[in-house]
């Protein structure tokens, strides 16, 4: 059976000479649930951008190799297109209408699709939001509206869930609870979801496969579990081990440690 999503050896070009993306591919098998791991600036966004569409509203583009959804070409077209074939992304930075309540968020967003609104669908998956539902969306915490920005991308009912850096600036606490309520929408709902996060710990425990980029290039691949528990990966991903002394030293054996670079 093809994966849902198929990236292919795509190149990424902004503005229009800066070369971000060199050459990624990944594979995102159906009702899985994929992680894209690695520091900030490493391309992350770009490559969820690139799918869903928006890198266009950034002045970029594919310009090599292809992406498919559910066997059709899709790079390079408008992100309205893409969102309607069921590809829906969650970018970073929680994008919600802070100025409307919670209640008023889920039916601005549901009217802007052309869905019934189903507040029971959100709260179902973050309980937090039920006891906030008439809190305007700026009041509440960084964890809850990032549930509230999950919770809206549900509305529209996604078969591929793209969420960015979703554990951005919060308490561990909170990026638990956070990330519950995702295993659980993956779970029940049979949603695919395409994960880009910089908390590989967090990531690995509830991915079935990841991929770790680095410079705009795929670095490392594999199964979750296996990923967990590469020497490499859980010195510089997962924080088990720390270089001896600091600064220029400390980055040499960073660069020297890393079979990768």
């Amino acid at each position: 059976m093809p994966p849902l999503l198929e990236v292919n050896n795509i190149e990424v070009v902004y503005h229009p000479y800066i070369l971000v993306l060199k050459g990624i591919s990944i594979s995102v098998p159906e009702k899985s649930i994929v992680a894209v791991l690695g520091p900030n600036g490493a391309g992350k966004t770009t490559l969820l951008k690139s799918i869903s569409g928006l890198v266009k509203l950034d002045r970029g583009r594919v310009t090599r190799g292809w992406i498919k959804y559910a066997g059709m070409r899709i790079e390079n077209r408008d992100p309205e297109d893409v969102s309607r074939l069921g590809v829906i992304y969650v970018a970073e930075g929680r994008r919600i209408f802070r100025e409307l309540t919670v209640e008023e968020n889920i039916e601005a967003v549901a009217y802007a699709w052309g869905v019934l609104a189903d507040p029971e669908l959100v709260y179902r998956y973050f309980p937090r939001l039920r006891a906030r539902r008439r809190s305007r969306a700026g009041y509440l915490s960084g964890g809850e509206q990032q549930m509230l920005a999950i919770g809206l991308a549900l509305l529209a009912k996604p078969r591929l869930l793209m969420l960015d850096e979703p554990s951005l600036g919060l308490a561990p606490k909170v990026v638990h609870e956070v990330y519950e309520g995702i295993k659980r929408l993956h779970e029940e709902e049979g949603v695919t979801i395409l994960l880009a996060e910089q908390n590989a710990r967090k990531a690995l425990e509830i991915a079935d496969y990841g991929y770790i980029i680095e410079n705009g290039k795929i670095v490392m691949e594999g199964p979750a579990e296996r990923l967990r528990e590469d020497k490499d990966v859980q010195e510089f991903y997962l924080g088990l081990k720390k270089a001896e002394g600091g600064g220029y030293r400390a980055a040499k054996w960073y660069r020297r440690k890393k079979r990768w670079v």
